[in-house]
Parts: C-alpha cells; structure tokens; sequence
C-alpha cells in the first residue's frame, strides 16, 4: 500500500519533529536510509514473488535503530566514554549484519549509559535522554535510546543489550516490548564493551519492539542458526501453561519496596489469566530472590571456570588507556573538571569494596548456583513466572544514584541465564507506563513471547504518548 522511501521519510520526518525534545538519536544516517529504501522500492518493482521475497529478507525495508554501544558501520561507537569520541565502527556487529541482510534498514544509532552500566541514559558525549512520557522521567539505561526512541513511534524494531536489565528496564519505562533471550543463544560480538570471562554468560543481546509479534521474527533474525536451541516453532497453548507468581523480592534492603501501582497490575495480569484462560496462578515466595543484587553483584565479579578474573570496571573507563582511580575522578567530579558520569565514578569505588570480603562473596555465588537450579525446577518445561520489572514507575531524572541497587528485579534473571519478556501493561495514574516481566526456563524463550501477545491483547500494549 506505501512504497518503502514513504515508510522511511515518514520515521525520518518523526525523528526529526521529536528528537530534539527526548535526545535519543545521536547520530542519524538519512541520507544512506533513504537510498537503501529507493533500492528496496526497485527490486520489488522488478523482483521475484512476494513469497520468494518474503522468505530471504524477512526485514525488508523496515526502519530499526541500534543502540550505540553495537558497530553500525559508518557510526559512532563511544559507549558514552569521552576519550572514544572520536571512534567510528569499520564494520557491523553480528546481530546489525543479520538485520542489514535480512533487509531491514538503519535509521540510526541510539544513547545509552557510560559504558552500558547504568540505569539512566546519560553521558558526557551525547548527554541524556527523556522519557517521552514525562521529559523529566528518565528512560532507563543502558538500552535507554532505544526505548526512548520506539515509544515516540520513531522507529520500528530496536537492538539492545542487557547484563542488568538493559534491555528490559528501558522497555518497561517507555511502555514498550524487550526480551532478553536465553543466554549463549545470540551473540554479543561487535559491541564496546563487550563481556569477557564470567560475564559472557551474563550479557545478552536482544529486540525491542512496540508490537509483540515482531519480537519473535527479529530474535529469530538476530539468533541466525543458534535459532535451533529455541523452540520458536513449537505452538504454545495458554490454558497448559504453569503460571506463578512473587509480588516483590521478599524485602531487599538495598531496593525500593514495590509501588502499589505495580502490584496492582501485576493483580490485575493474575485475575485475568484465572478468569479468561481457567488457569490457577501459584503464588510462590523464593527466599533468596531477596538478596537478588548481592547474588547479582557477587557473580558478575568471580571468576570464570578457567579461573579468569571478570574485567575491572576502572581499566573500561581507562579504554587502553591508564586505569581510572576512582577516588581521584570523584574530586574532579566535584569542581567539573571529571570527563565521567558520577555512577560510573561511584560504580568504580564499589567494585573495590565488592572484593574484599572474598569467603562472603563466594557464600553468594553458591546462593545464586542454587538459585539457579530452584528457579529451573520450579519453572519447567511448561512454567512462566510473573515478576515485577522493577520497584517503580519510571523515576525523575538524577533520582536513581539515590536508590542505586532497584535494577536488582531485572539483573537477578542474567546470572540465571534465563530468558525473560517485558511486557507492558497500560499507563498509570501519572500517564506513565506500566509493565510486568515473564520468566521461564532457560530454551523456553516461545512461552514468555506467546504470552506477552496475549498480555498485548488483553492490556492494549504500547500507547503512543500524548494520546490520553
């Protein structure tokens, strides 16, 4: 019905009317889209079938954004770090190279936190970005671009990645779908950084959508022959699923106690599944969920089993170049002279502290090694657990370095290695999103996606802001 140069101008047109508001695009390519659009307008004047065409580019001509933290080739690849500004990607990574070939085409690249380990998109290259719901709301890091962007309708389909959250806390503060898929399934190379020792079994790269049903196809997309060990082709039946579900963490005392208007729809997700689908959600209560970002922090710092220390924040803040000392940025930081971001300062001076208690650290990594097997055992071939995606509706900007540890809902699930969908639930009393997370067991990636589309259609899913 519409040629593929006025599907692009029409999101070129929209970035440029909404960008200067939210900062979530900080570098575009245009000019590249439009041409790759007016060749995509060719070969389907002149192509083969639509069926033919359909089955080899499954993307094609479809607008996507990227985080900047991934290799776009002609893009920046900073990562928020200052002495990167001057770094362009001479190539794609792997999951942008399976999107390019399966046709999908580049708007642009998106902010995120410095280094990817924060949950507010902010640095000193780019600067922050905005919630378009409430410009003073943050959008969550570090996937937070991306989030930003697909909720002002600016773009289709995004890539993010996650090793706290990064996917889902983004997607759960800007109304939108992310998924973070099993662990070892997509892969992670082309990004800065990217996770070496323990924490590539952590990081995960992944989509973010406004609509359900383009999750699936993109993950299939991104995952290329790994797609095999998911069973994405398996039909999933509502009514045989196992549903369980925790209301909060058991009572953290790093992390914000869960807003009732979270535990609400959370309420109203559980009702709605008992009435319509005759199902009986269990609620469960798992004890060492409460020490989540104990478990989460302790992991991300072990060794690997070949006994590789996890990479030191402070060499990445470093980049080759002399570690940073903390301490010494933080007194820079103080008289503006400091070229990072206070969490990143602050995340450097805790990951000191984390090593020096080693037999309380070890203590926890066996805690979250048992975790790990309860949550396999609970969940199943055929179990999904509803989990808030965190303690609170998207917070004001700077609020987060006051309550450092809330990501600790989403991050417990990446030492797991499960796959988890967020799923949005509406807007709240505020006109902010509202959202929920579906675990399951690790390879059951199609439950959690079969059962955000059908949240979708009981809950109506993205709600373009502005409109209530």
């Amino acid at each position: 019905q519409v040629t593929c140069i006025e599907v692009v101008e029409a999101y070129v047109e929209r970035i440029k009317e909404v960008n200067p508001l939210i900062n979530a695009v900080v570098k575009d390519r245009f000019e590249e889209a439009l041409q790759e659009a007016r060749q995509v307008d060719k070969l389907l004047s002149e192509g083969p079938g639509d069926d033919c065409l359909e089955e080899k580019f499954p993307l094609l001509g479809v607008p996507i954004t990227v985080k900047e933290a991934f290799s776009l080739y002609g893009m920046p690849n900073t990562s928020g770090l200052v002495n990167r500004r001057n770094v362009t990607a001479t190539s794609d990574a792997t999951v942008v190279s399976r999107l390019k070939q399966a046709g999908a085409i580049p708007l642009g690249v998106t902010n995120c936190s410095e280094l990817c380990m924060w949950y507010e998109s902010s640095n000193r290259v780019y600067g922050r970005t905005n919630n378009p719901y409430d410009l003073q709301r943050i959008v969550g890091g570090s996937s937070g671009g991306e989030g930003s962007v697909l909720a002002a309708a600016c773009s289709v389909i995004g890539v993010g990645s996650d090793i706290g959250g990064s996917i889902r806390m983004p997607a759960f503060f800007n109304g939108v779908f992310g998924h973070k898929p099993t662990t070892g399934v997509v892969p992670n190379d082309g990004q800065f950084p990217n996770a070496v020792g323990v924490r590539s079994s952590f990081l995960c790269t992944g989509p973010m959508c406004r609509y359900a049903e383009d999750l699936e196809l993109v993950l299939r997309v991104m995952a290329g022959p790994g797609v095999s060990k998911l069973k994405l082709k398996e039909k999933v039946s509502l009514e045989k699923i196992k549903f369980h579900c925790m209301d909060h963490d058991g009572g953290s005392i790093f992390v914000s106690p869960v807003a009732k208007e979270i535990l609400q729809a959370q309420k109203k997700v559980v009702e709605h599944l008992e009435s319509d689908l005759g199902v009986q959600v269990q609620r469960v209560a798992i004890h060492k969920m409460k020490y989540s970002f104990q478990i989460w922090s302790a992991m991300m710092s072990s060794k690997d089993s070949e006994g590789q220390e996890a990479q030191r924040f402070t060499d990445l803040l470093g980049d080759h170049g002399k570690p940073v000392w903390p301490l010494w940025e933080l007194m820079k930081w103080l008289v503006g002279m400091s070229s990072h971001t206070l969490p990143a300062i602050a995340l450097g001076l805790t990951e000191k502290l984390v090593n020096l208690n080693l037999s309380g650290k070890a203590k926890l990594v066996s805690m979250g090694k048992s975790l790990q097997e309860e949550m396999e055992a609970l969940l199943g071939p055929d179990g999904v657990l509803l989990y808030p995606s965190h303690p609170t509706i998207a917070p004001k900007h700077h609020s987060p370095i006051c309550m450092p540890f809330n990501f600790a809902y989403t991050a417990i699930f990446n030492v797991l290695g499960l796959p988890v969908t967020q799923c949005p639930l509406g807007l709240g009393s505020e006109g902010l999103p509202l959202g929920i997370q579906l675990v399951a067991a690790a390879y059951n990636d199609h439950l959690t996606l079969a059962v955000a589309q059908y949240l979708e259609k009981a809950f109506g899913g993205w709600v373009l802001p502005g409109k209530v």
